[in-house]
């Protein structure tokens, strides 16, 4: 009797939400559709006065970035989380359910997809699509990040999902010409709304599906781009030129423009052409089965070559145009990642299939089985050790919640450039009177009887103000010694510092790196870095000697952020 398929399709929502929990807080990159999400939630939509409104209470006002972008997505996911607020105690689990309602609709598209191969290729396909995908590390990390390349995510998956079905009814003219052209309308939305560079996949799978006699020019791409665009465009550009006070605004447009036409984006650094083929590609499939092996038995095999190609060709040409720009990030191709793991799911499920005919099947469905239990376990571990790049957050919390205060009710606190990069988020603040909506779960805190005010400022001629600093009762700080005035560090948060390959016979060090304090003692911090610490220490007196004959991977722990506290107030 074959296996189910629904119990491996619930491994990705599982797997995105245990991500979330692990490694609950954000970095940088996240943080303008993190903000907008938050003031939305928090102060609403203004109905008048929006310019003053939005000077008053919008964090985009104050820390624009370099370029707009849209509000599209954070709106879409208020809305989604609206109703669950009620249920909450804190606006620190709010930022868990908005990135949770993300992680689930991503999970929701990945399964769609799965879906579709499970029907163009079998239940075997689907079952090894769900466990490739559930034990990779970078979708499922990242599927509850608020990066706009995850919101287009979903939206590129469901094109995946109709492309696929499209494939698969050859015998439908009607339904075939509908998948494709509903396949294009969603990039083509998403490009327009999200991430411009999938104008570039729309290219290649509209141009693979012309020149292969799939579509005309007439009945699919004009209606699919014409209609996509605009209502592309009606998503974005009344809405965005709204929030940002500009009319007409059209904000993924303005990116591209500065970091493509004029070539602003090779400030953030240059890779190699073969950087997407050589580099991301490889960690972004995490397991090496699947493009070694899977994808070439998906397509040297005569029953599975004609589909397996649909989706390869374009995919593989969105990279290879997208590879001539010289400014690359993993982020950019990962709309990728499902499509070819379908691919690696079809190879893998032949070769499944096939176990009982020969000893070489049965042996790599040995191996197959292997590396998926090898690649949960190395998410795993890279899960343990990215928990660790957060100290800000991290920081805030112990703030908040692990520091005895002085008895005072209230507190100002700075905050400097490392921990606004590694987890500081409105969400995680403590806000000093009743938000709108939001007056329940103040009430609820059980911090809300302290108020606390907070600055960012990064002005280099106030940071050097000796009266700047003495208001302040906390610092989060990287480098104290940038801190003028008398201070006391009263807590250490660590962060993740690298891994040395160990060699039989040489000894593993302490995985946190001392700290002494002005009285000579040494500082422990027992947060989270100390319990992935212990955790690591005890995997390694389990594996080292017995399994893995002296070899190990030391993770190292290092000092991050100081909590300071001003010793003259």
């Amino acid at each position: 009797m074959p296996l189910p398929a629904w119990p491996f399709y619930l491994l990705i929502p599982t797997f995105i939400l245990l991500h979330l929990f692990v490694s609950p807080y954000t970095k940088v990159e996240e943080s303008f559709n993190l903000q907008a999400i938050h003031d939305i939630l928090i102060h609403g939509i203004p109905t008048e006065n929006a310019d003053q409104f939005l000077t008053s209470n919008y964090d985009h006002v104050s820390f624009p970035g370099s370029v707009p972008r849209t509000f599209a997505g954070a709106l879409l996911l208020s809305g989604l989380s609206r109703p669950w607020v009620a249920l909450l105690n804190s606006t620190t689990q709010l930022q868990l359910l908005v990135r949770g309602v993300l992680g689930l609709l991503n999970a929701f598209a990945l399964i769609a997809f799965g879906r579709s191969v499970q029907r163009a290729f079998g239940t075997s396909a689907g079952i090894w699509y769900a466990m490739f995908q559930a034990s990779q590390f970078h979708v499922v990390y990242y599927a509850s990040r608020t990066l706009p390349n995850m919101f287009a995510l979903v939206f590129s998956n469901l094109a995946l999902r109709s492309l696929l079905n499209a494939y698969a009814l050859p015998w439908n003219r009607q339904g075939v010409s509908r998948g494709y052209r509903l396949s294009l309308y969603l990039l083509t939305i998403a490009g327009i709304v999200f991430r411009s560079e999938l104008a570039i996949l729309v290219g290649t799978i509209t141009l693979y599906l012309f020149v292969t006699q799939r579509i005309s020019i007439t009945g699919v791409i004009i209606p699919a781009g014409l209609g996509g665009l605009i209502i592309g465009l009606l998503c974005t550009v009344p809405l965005d030129s709204f929030f940002w006070q500009s009319f007409p605004l059209w904000p993924e447009w303005t990116g591209f423009y500065y970091n493509t036409i004029q070539g602003r984006s090779a400030d953030w650094g240059i890779s190699p052409w073969h950087y997407y083929f050589a580099n991301a590609l490889p960690r972004l499939l995490l397991n090496p089965t699947t493009y070694l092996f899977c994808i070439p038995v998906a397509v040297l095999n005569a029953a599975t070559r004609r589909r397996s190609l649909d989706l390869l060709i374009p995919l593989l040409s969105f990279i290879g145009f997208y590879s001539l720009l010289p400014h690359k990030e993993w982020r950019f191709i990962i709309y990728v990642v499902p499509g070819l793991t379908a691919i690696a799911a079809v190879g893998a499920s032949w070769i499944w299939t096939r176990r009982g005919k020969s000893l070489i099947y049965s042996a790599l469905s040995l191996v197959l089985a292997a590396s998926v239990l090898v690649s949960f376990s190395v998410s795993t571990a890279i899960l343990g050790m990215s928990s660790l790049n957060y100290p800000g957050g991290e920081a805030l919390n112990v703030l908040h919640n692990g520091i005895r205060h002085p008895p005072k009710q209230h507190f100002d606190v700075y905050f400097d450039n490392l921990a606004c990069q590694t987890g500081v988020t409105r969400f995680l603040e403590s806000h000093s009177r009743p938000q709108t909506i939001f007056d329940v779960l103040e009430a609820k805190n059980t911090i809300g009887n302290r108020t606390w005010a907070y600055d960012k400022t990064e002005d280099p001629t106030t940071l050097h103000d000796p009266m700047f600093w003495a208001k302040f009762d906390y610092v989060l700080a990287e480098r104290p010694e940038k801190v003028i005035g008398s201070w006391a560090v009263v807590h250490v948060v660590y962060g993740f510092g690298g891994v040395r390959l160990l060699k039989p016979g040489e000894e593993s060090g302490s995985p946190m790196e001392p700290l002494y304090n002005n009285n000579g003692k040494v500082a422990v911090d027992e947060g989270w870095a100390w319990k992935v610490a212990n955790v690591w220490r005890g995997l390694e007196e389990l594996l080292r000697d017995s399994v893995l004959r002296g070899n190990w991977a030391e993770i190292r722990m290092e000092p991050r952020i100081r909590i300071l506290q001003n010793q003259m107030k």
